[in-house]
């Protein structure tokens, strides 16, 4: 007798198919990657901006509208182009219907960044509110949706408006989606001027403010390099190439890569190929056996390509997966002038060629380059003996790594889709990282627990690094010391104490990263953890507050006598409290880095010796607590 196998609770009536624009709001993160509320740059709400902005560039680099005008008000985003304007008759499917684009086949773009017909629908069924227009030869069309679902249509009316494309939405505050967001300007201007760095003669008009530059990547590093450049910046360009870098007294490698505009955060293809070919090339110049950790040391790049129906690893088109600069034909079958050539060998070509003539033709920068690389080198050997026996201890303690307690899921992992969750807490004290411990997702969240206050880095080399064995340990676990290429978690969080001890060990790390390894900091990758002072309570609600304001606020919304309970450090909070501050409500400050934050004055007056100026500083500051609420 056969078994019989019960399907009970699944049959036809549990097969959905999702219309329209549904399946976006069932599954945003396959669309725009994270949600988020606004408090980091990779989140969805700017996402949103970006892919609105993508389709007014690709106008913009097929020579149609030289300004965009961009405002953002509370929750309210309006895009106002002037290229050709979407063709008025497929208004309403190019901005609802999934894989609807002109950009499918080569007529319209050429290198263009949005391809798939995706990035405007997801923008509407992420909204409650959308409208687009269209100025086409005066004439104008508007549609207007809520969630994806077309509201209202209007006719077909004379317009005295430029020609090109108006849009303006407000992402969706539902729970499930956005929240309660709010969108960070400083956040938005970087990514504006990324654009005009990119498009020389393009004009972006921001709430008031206007984004422009005239010398592309050149400005690009200028206004981004936090270290003193060693010699002046190097700044070549070509037919769909261009390339710019220098070098600092870091130690590490820093890069912005780009591909039609887009800036690939995670790099890809061209940016792999860049760093090969300057090693490559810099290595031959000087005719010399040269290591390239040398040559790279210190070292920071930018490179923009221009490729033919570029291939991206994912929609939010943060990494470059393109092997080719083109594909081998076209629509009509011809193929394209770089068909056949692949994106390392137009790279390497290029900076071969170009790299090569201007060291010839600039001896001084030539001079320079290479007293920095032979710096480099005669440090590296100084240490190498502390670092072969310092990468053998972290091989061996990394098997059995008590310090560290990992997760599944990684950053550089290349399969999965939730790589960017993936994050590291660091810990004072074995209290604290027991209580995050039980209650973290052990998928996406490891644990780092240092054994009391680390060493105080600022002023040595890098020596220190590999002597040090928090710092080896560290570095091993997020395995950046080849670079950011490894990196294995895209969330390093610093959870201390809210007190004096731990705002002095967050300064003692933040001293460790920047000293070696800024560029964490720059991408975006170091937090500080957000962790409440109090806690007030009635037998019927429990508020965590995360400064006296919020504490105040609770007391006199919770009357008459609530329980209020003051957290001295992470280790008193229970685990069971702790799953609230580290889960969907976790509460993260991005650490940023600026040109103007001058970074070596900082960490010399902060952390260098103790100078009668910084005490005097120190008792000019001082606050003193008042309890407010009797």
């Amino acid at each position: 007798m056969s078994e019989i196998i019960k399907t009970n609770g699944y049959g036809e009536d549990d097969i959905i198919t999702l219309q329209g624009l549904a399946h976006v709001r069932h599954r945003p993160g396959m669309y725009i990657g994270k949600l988020g509320d606004g408090s980091s740059a990779d989140d969805g709400i700017y996402v949103l901006l970006k892919e609105i902005i993508d389709n007014s560039i690709d106008e913009f680099r097929m020579k149609y509208g030289n300004t965009i005008n961009i405002t953002i008000d509370n929750d309210m985003v309006t895009v106002r182009d002037f290229g050709r304007g979407i063709p008025q008759g497929k208004i309403v499917d190019s901005v609802s219907i999934m894989n609807t684009s002109g950009k499918f086949e080569d007529k319209g773009y050429v290198k263009s960044v949005g391809l798939n017909g995706v990035g405007i629908k997801a923008v509407n069924a992420l909204s409650t509110a959308f409208t687009a227009i269209s100025y086409r030869d005066g004439m104008a069309k508007r549609v207007d949706f809520s969630e994806g679902k077309l509201i209202k249509e209007y006719p077909l009316e004379a317009s005295n408006e430029k020609n090109g494309t108006y849009i303006q939405f407000s992402p969706d505050r539902a729970p499930q989606i956005f929240g309660n967001y709010s969108y960070k300007m400083e956040f938005v201007e970087k990514m504006l001027r990324n654009y005009t760095y990119l498009n020389p003669g393009l004009t972006i008009n921001f709430n008031g403010q206007k984004f422009l530059s005239k010398n592309g990547l050149l400005d690009l590093l200028t206004e981004n390099n936090t270290a003193e450049a060693l010699y002046p910046i190097v700044h070549i360009k070509g037919d769909d190439i261009e390339i710019a870098f220098t070098h600092t007294d870091q130690y590490s490698e820093e890069y912005f890569s780009f591909v039609n505009g887009q800036h690939t955060i995670q790099g890809g293809t061209h940016q792999s190929a860049f760093r090969e070919a300057i090693g490559k090339t810099i290595k031959e110049f000087y005719a010399k056996n040269m290591d390239l950790a040398d040559i790279r040391s210190g070292f920071v790049g930018a490179i923009s390509i221009s490729v033919q129906e570029p291939v991206f690893e994912s929609q939010t088109k943060v990494k470059l997966g393109s092997k080719d600069m083109a594909p081998e034909v076209d629509s009509k079958g011809k193929p394209y002038p770089l068909s056949g050539v692949t994106v390392n060998k137009f790279v390497n070509d290029f900076i071969k060629k170009e790299l090569d003539n201007f060291l010839h033709r600039n001896p001084e920068t030539a001079d320079c380059l290479l007293k920095k690389i032979q710096a480099s080198e005669k440090e590296r050997k100084a240490i190498a003996g502390v670092t072969k026996l310092a990468r053998e201890r972290a091989k061996k303690v990394n098997l059995h790594n008590k310090k560290l307690r990992d997760c599944k899921i990684h950053f550089n992992d290349v399969r999965g889709d939730q790589q960017a969750e993936s994050s590291i807490f660091i810990t004072e004290g074995d209290s604290a990282s027991g209580s995050i411990t039980k209650i973290r997702d052990a998928n996406t969240q490891a644990v780092f627990s240092l054994r009391g206050k680390p060493f105080n880095s600022y002023g040595h080399s890098k020596k220190i690094v590999y002597e040090n064995e928090e710092f080896n340990l560290l570095q091993a676990a997020l395995n950046i010391e080849e670079g950011l290429d490894g990196l294995r978690y895209n969330k390093i969080i610093i959870a201390t104490d809210a007190d004096v001890d731990g705002m002095h060990i967050r300064l003692l790390l933040l001293t460790f990263f920047l000293q070696f390894f800024p560029d964490l900091i720059k991408k975006g990758h170091v937090y500080i953890l957000q962790t409440p002072l109090f806690r007030v309570r009635t037998q019927k609600e429990t508020r965590y507050c995360y400064s006296e304001d919020e504490r105040i606020a609770a007391i006199n919304e919770m009357k008459p006598n609530p329980e209020i309970t003051r957290f001295k450090g992470l280790g008193e909070v229970s685990p069971d409290e702790f799953k609230h501050f580290i889960g969907k409500d976790i509460r993260l400050d991005q650490v940023t880095l600026r040109k103007e934050d001058a970074v070596a004055e900082l960490l010399s007056f902060y952390m260098g010796d103790n100078t009668p100026e910084r005490q005097n500083f120190i008792v000019e500051n001082l606050v003193v607590e008042e309890d407010l609420v009797s």
